[in-house]
């Protein structure tokens, strides 16, 4: 996805995978701004983009990836 794509999205969109990500992010203690924050993003992205529309979604579509 292109930085463009991400940012044409809606607020709401926005809200959502940024609650996933933070939540993600503070289980794992992983900061956002490190290469691994910025990876994760981009697959929250990905996976907002295949379906997972909430953040409770987001959250166990990660989980099931078993990222770290």
């Amino acid at each position: 996805m292109t930085v463009a794509a991400a940012l044409s999205m809606q607020s709401d969109d926005t809200d959502v995978l940024a609650g996933a990500l933070y939540s993600w992010c503070a289980e794992r203690n992983i900061k956002l701004r490190s290469q691994q924050g910025l990876s994760i993003a981009s697959i929250a992205i990905d996976l907002y983009h295949a379906g997972h529309h909430t953040q409770d979604a987001l959250l166990v579509a990660l989980h099931e990836r078993d990222l770290h």
